[in-house]
């Protein structure tokens, strides 16, 4: 049910009823008014194609677990809010906190929130989050999904992103990259506002350090952080595909023997890094905070 702000029940309360044009009116300008709150900058958040939802897979592939982040917060059962010390992963300047400023559900998404704690930039003067499924939700296969709509500008790193599920830093016995890893999306901010970037990790038939290398796609026009998108991988026991709004570009033969990190269960994992070994350093034209908002995230299998 939709709640009735509490400025319309003010005014009726001083001024009488409130009639249906003078409601239209208002909430016209309270929608007008979710501009996003950062000087300066001309993003809105949530982008007007929130309702605009059209994904819709083929009939082959049917929806085995969903979080469509509809209450008001995080389902415990489904996730959790991992906490890491800035520096601890790939040089990255934010600290991974179980703060609600840095988590926390708004217009029917969840949104992850990189916050500038100080005046420098620099190790340790951000804050952000980094959930997982690990240990609550683990897939082997499947088309795994999720409508996102970016953050922009130097420095930001956002990924939608799987491990698997045997990995050492969640209790497994199994180091990166023999674990695996998938990289559904990565958004560098500091190369294109407007291109994402697929990758794969393993362990080669040596042992070394496998991995596909980037693969990006890049719209047509505008920034990531303009509207929703659906971003999103199809696995099976041959191969991995990248797509984005529906259209491949890229993908992966994992049919070998020195892929069998590929057939096992995996974890799913969002967050947003501030800086980093990859991802450039925010500077004077980033703007914060930053945020991420995931309108939902679904798992398919045939």
């Amino acid at each position: 049910m939709r709640s009735i702000p509490l400025f319309l029940v003010l005014v009726c309360v001083l001024f009488g009823p409130v009639s249906g044009q003078e409601k239209a009116e208002f909430e016209s300008d309270l929608a007008a008014s979710k501009v996003s709150a950062f000087p300066g900058s001309s993003v809105v958040y949530p982008a007007a194609n929130l309702g605009e939802d059209a994904y819709a897979p083929s009939e082959e592939w049917k929806l085995v677990w969903a979080d469509e982040f509809a209450g008001e917060q995080l389902n415990a059962d489904n996730w959790n809010r991992q906490l890491v010390e800035a520096g601890l992963f790939n040089e990255e300047w934010q600290a991974y906190t179980a703060d609600e400023e840095n988590v926390f559900f708004s217009d029917g998404c969840l949104v992850i929130k990189a916050i500038h704690r100080s005046d420098e930039h620099g190790i340790n003067q951000y804050t952000s989050a980094r959930l997982n499924t690990a240990h609550k939700r683990t897939w082997k296969y499947g088309k795994i999904a999720a409508r996102i709509q970016m953050p922009y500008g130097n420095g930001l790193w956002p990924a939608f992103w799987m491990l698997g599920e045997n990995i050492d830093e969640n209790g497994g016995d199994t180091p990166w990259p023999m674990c695996g890893e998938i990289d559904i999306f990565e958004f560098y901010g500091s190369k294109h506002d407007g291109r994402v970037e697929a990758n794969i990790h393993f362990a080669d038939a040596s042992g070394a350090r496998g991995m596909m290398g980037a693969e990006a796609y890049e719209l047509e026009e505008g920034r990531f952080a303009d509207a929703f998108h659906v971003f999103e991988i199809e696995w099976n026991a041959e191969w991995v595909i990248w797509k984005v709004d529906g259209r491949s570009y890229a993908s992966f033969d994992i049919s070998t023997a020195d892929k069998a990190e590929f057939h096992q269960p995996f974890f799913i994992l969002l967050n947003m890094a501030v800086g980093g070994t990859w991802a450039g350093r925010p500077d004077a034209s980033t703007h914060f905070p930053q945020v991420m908002y995931v309108d939902w995230v679904r798992v398919y299998q045939p």
